[in-house]
């Protein structure tokens, strides 16, 4: 009799115990339903080209590093001396001798980024001058592209230079700006202005400057 009742004791509290945890496993899905999953976090930083989204090379795909923060080491020509710290950039380039880059700043007011663009511009504006006083030994010649209409707006620039041992090279720059964001699109390749992907290039501008946010 003694072992029947303490069997049955021990039953009790068998179930009573699975019914506790049964009753907290139930509480606990009712709070982890209660509670929302975390959603993706909103894209709060500007985004970059992808590969496929520069002007096509005809006899390579084009391929892409990390996005990094900070300035590029070296400094790209004509805009380079202006980026501050802050900036952040990503390296391109094929199977040949085209290579491409976008560097981006985002900037403390909508202001302060105009007149970084401004300044960018200037600095393009006189950069086969500076060019050549760096350097005797290069002759550089540059065209304005005009302006493309994508929000706050988008300059083209083409810069070529050839030295005195006999290279020869030609550089298509953009520098376009969205609200207090900044960017830049390098790209460059050998040759001379008629071998300038103008009308790519300007595509890839735009894209460019869409993507910022």
């Amino acid at each position: 009799m003694g072992e029947t009742m303490q069997n049955r004791t021990r039953a009790v509290r068998a179930r009573g115990i699975r019914t506790t945890v049964a009753a907290l496993a139930a509480v606990a899905g009712v709070a982890a339903a209660a509670v929302p999953a975390a959603a993706a976090p909103a894209s709060d930083t500007p985004r970059f080209l992808e590969p496929a989204e520069l002007p096509p090379h005809p006899s390579s795909p084009w391929y892409a590093g990390a996005v990094t923060a900070g300035q590029p080491d070296p400094l790209p020509m004509c805009v380079g001396d202006a980026l501050p710290s802050i900036t952040s950039h990503r390296e391109y380039w094929t199977e040949f001798d085209t290579s491409a880059q976008q560097l981006t700043v985002e900037g403390r007011s909508e202001q302060w980024a105009k007149d970084f663009a401004a300044l960018l511009r200037k600095d393009l504006a006189g950069c086969a001058k500076k060019l050549m006083q760096q350097d005797p030994d290069i002759t550089a010649t540059q065209k304005c592209y005009g302006r493309l209409n994508v929000e706050e707006g988008a300059d083209v620039y083409g810069i070529h230079t050839a030295s005195a041992w006999g290279s020869s090279d030609i550089g298509l720059f953009s520098v376009g700006r969205d609200g207090a964001t900044v960017t830049i699109v390098r790209w460059g390749q050998m040759g001379t202005f008629q071998h300038a992907q103008v009308a790519d290039f300007k595509a890839t501008t735009v894209t460019a400057v869409n993507k910022l946010y």
